[in-house]
């Protein structure tokens, strides 16, 4: 290693050192399950926190396995979906009462995206003579199943699809608007779209907005109340860490909860669930998001895993999240030789996600090469290398590791030899 590298990398270092020695957040990196891997990938499946084993053990050995059918009652499993919702609330910026824990990112979308088309086309309309509101907008750089699902709730409602850069969403709207279905940010590249912007466009044409937060719950201050979000969804197994296929949650603006009219009712959310009457009668509040009986074992699991955000700020996750990614963007920039990787991710903060996506030449062989060497990404195709930045439990010697050990990676070299840093 010249004289040069070797001062770059012990100044890289120091500073990880330094960085991570006034890390509020540095005591949180106890409470999961951790090893030498540098882990980039809790934007696809959070890391294990500590006591959910311990949790879940009780859920199966002593809810179910003594007391059984008493648990719904006795365990809290009938309220949970609310319950677990109202801790969620918080994270994404949502007074109690007003998201709902079950079913999947999928479904979820589904149910929010009909509902939001019935409630402007029950509505009250835009007076004699006005359009017909049949359209939905859609992100057209959304991860592909909001694009099917959105698909499906056109046929349904008797709408057609209008793909859109969310750029370019105020400039779409119009008197035919329905609703719109945007992603908070871009699954590929992690550009922070505007929600306060876009959320006001599409209330100034008369239209409802359904967000999708899955790789923003968690991750940063999210806001729903304060901006007039009308409906939104996400994911619990990324920056939340609820587990490989934990419940998604269903945010509903508390002034249409009784306007949300769900195209799957189910006998969870009837207002007399028990009553077993052939009649579907909503409940009253966010029960409505609910469908059919609770996944008590991940949804629980899910509970267990909150925990780690008791006394946790959303301002200082964002601001860690902000300070790991520009540190790795520079340890990248220090390290890689010019033109061998191109970042895709906005270097504006305020367009930023919490993960770093770089474009590269052959980058599923380089990410398959990463792991071996213990650094977890992942690759999207065609040729993007994808770091997630989880702030509670990642070090910005990690951040560090992993941008010396791709530079080793795209150099070529053997590891356990220090080229090119």
């Amino acid at each position: 290693m010249s004289e040069t590298r070797a001062n770059m990398r012990n100044d890289m270092q120091a500073r990880a050192k330094e960085l991570d020695a006034a890390d509020e957040l540095a005591a949180k990196r106890a409470e999961f399950v951790l090893d030498d891997t540098v882990y980039l990938d809790g934007n696809s499946l959070g890391a294990l926190p500590v006591h959910v084993q311990d949790r879940v053990a009780d859920v199966i050995g002593r809810q179910w396995g003594s007391l059984r059918i008493r648990s719904w009652d006795e365990s809290g499993w009938w309220t949970a979906p609310e319950r677990i919702g109202d801790r969620i609330a918080p994270l994404i910026g949502a007074a109690p009462g007003q998201v709902v824990v079950a079913d999947s990112t999928s479904v979820n979308i589904f149910k929010a995206l009909v509902a939001a088309v019935r409630m402007i086309q029950d509505g009250p309309g835009d007076g004699a003579g006005a359009a017909v509101r049949d359209e939905i907008v859609v992100d057209a750089t959304t991860f592909p199943t909001d694009g099917y699902i959105a698909g499906s709730a056109a046929r349904l409602t008797g709408c057609r699809i209008v793909p859109a850069d969310p750029a370019d969403v105020p400039g779409l709207l119009g008197p035919r608007t329905a609703a719109v279905l945007l992603n908070h940010a871009d699954y590929r590249a992690g550009r922070l779209h505007d929600l306060p912007g876009l959320t006001a466009a599409v209330h100034a044409a008369g239209a409802l907005v359904v967000w999708d937060l899955c790789h923003t719950a968690g991750a940063l201050p999210v806001g729903l109340d304060e901006h007039g979000v009308d409906l939104a969804v996400g994911c619990t197994y990324k920056f939340l860490n609820g587990g490989p296929g934990s419940p998604a949650f269903l945010y509903v603006r508390r002034e249409l909860q009784e306007r949300f009219d769900s195209p799957l009712p189910g006998w969870n959310s009837h207002a007399e669930p028990f009553g077993m009457r052939p009649g579907y009668e909503p409940a009253a509040d966010i029960v409505r998001g609910r469908v059919g009986t609770p996944d008590i074992l991940s949804l629980l699991a899910l509970d267990a895993a909150l925990d780690v955000w008791e006394g946790v700020s959303m301002t200082a996750v964002r601001a860690k999240s902000l300070a790991l990614t520009d540190f790795f963007l520079e340890c990248v920039e220090a390290y890689v030789p010019a033109g061998r990787v191109e970042s895709i991710t906005p270097a504006a903060h305020a367009e930023r996600s919490s993960q770093v996506a770089l474009r590269c030449p052959g980058a599923e062989g380089v990410m398959k090469r990463l792991i071996e060497q213990g650094v977890v990404g992942d690759f999207r195709p065609p040729d993007v290398l994808r770091f997630g930045f989880t702030p509670l439990y990642l070090t910005f010697a990690d951040a560090e590791r992993a941008a010396r050990v791709l530079a080793r990676t795209l150099a070529g070299t053997p590891d356990g030899e220090s080229a090119p840093a």
